[in-house]
């Protein structure tokens, strides 16, 4: 028992292992941290791309220019996944090009009568079919890229997958964090043939 007690001693004076005990302790957190920043730079370098990406397809569809063989919707699906480099799936990717009557009016809703007063529009409640597609839509936004003079909102979401588990309980939800990007623009005026 002496000889325990004088070899834990001798132990408990010694810090020659010290670094490398400590090391072993930290190594996972910094591996981490490193991985973790390396997620959010690229989470912020995807969504630069897709604003960038969606503010150049809105440049073009402003225009009312078309490509021969190709209908403006499409060309403007192609510059996005040109600017995107391949980071952004655009088989995966929701990209919205809807049309409104004006910059106040985008995201609203259809006017409807609120006949039992819950806030909420019901099946059977009256109301303005603005779109004229014989239902209420909670989104009164036309596809498409619009006429000259209209006001056109370009949106983009992604489910961006998370490398790490740790990252995705802290900015996702089930190893996914959707990334968003939307500009809204007036179409120039061009002359339509006729």
């Amino acid at each position: 028992m002496k000889r325990l007690y004088r070899h834990l001693k001798r132990l408990h004076g010694n810090e020659d292992g010290s670094p490398v005990v400590e090391f072993a302790f930290i190594a996972p957190l910094l591996a981490l941290m490193v991985i973790g920043t390396i997620e959010l730079g690229m989470i912020l370098f995807a969504t630069i791309l897709m604003e960038s990406g969606l503010r150049d397809a809105a440049r073009y569809g402003i225009t009312g220019n078309e490509v021969a063989g190709m209908s403006r919707l499409e060309r403007i699906v192609e510059i996005v996944a040109d600017r995107t480099i391949g980071l952004i799936d655009m088989e995966v990717a929701d990209v919205q090009v809807l049309v409104y009557p004006g910059f106040n009016r985008i995201g609203d809703g259809e006017d409807y009568v609120d006949g039992n007063d819950n806030g909420a529009y019901d099946a059977g409640e009256t109301f303005t079919d603005e779109n004229g597609n014989g239902l209420w839509d909670e989104d009164i936004g036309v596809a498409g890229a619009g006429d000259t003079g209209d006001v056109v909102i370009y949106r983009m979401t992604y489910d961006w997958n998370l490398l790490t588990p740790l990252a995705g309980t802290v900015i996702g939800s089930g190893g996914i964090f959707q990334l968003k990007a939307s500009i809204a623009v007036r179409n120039e005026p061009w002359e339509t043939e006729t």
